[in-house]
């Protein structure tokens, strides 16, 4: 006589321990615990990836963007037209805002998009 095969899907955040250990106690090794979670979603779309863009400054996106290209401040002040590396680093820092020019030097440095050193505050 064959045994029907049992099938039980529990989804969630949290299961409870105490209903993983009885379902091992009943059903032995034959109990498989996968992760299914792999539904892909829209960083950007994300609450967490917005409050982090909103408290990233251009400063910040400046600095990460040239620490990934393994640049000195020094180094990309000269990439900027000879820029003092106080320059970069008061703009790193907040200190300085950085203009419409400088912001499209280093949108074209990057190959990314201008607004993501421009400050959505200064807009207003």
């Amino acid at each position: 006589m064959k045994t029907r095969h049992i099938d039980i899907k529990i989804r969630g955040k949290n299961i409870p321990t105490k209903l993983i250990y009885a379902l091992k106690d009943e059903y032995g090794d034959k109990v498989k615990i996968t992760d299914d979670d792999d539904v892909l979603v829209n960083i950007l779309e994300t609450p967490w990836y917005k409050d982090l863009k909103e408290k990233t400054t251009p400063g910040d996106t400046t600095r990460i963007y040239r620490e990934a290209k393994g640049w000195t401040q020094e180094k990309l002040g000269e990439l900027l037209g000879d820029i003092p590396r106080q320059h970069i680093s008061n703009m790193e820092h907040g200190k300085r805002p950085i203009s419409s020019n400088t912001a499209r030097k280093l949108a074209k440095l990057f190959n990314v998009p201008m607004d993501r050193f421009i400050s959505d505050r200064s807009l207003n």
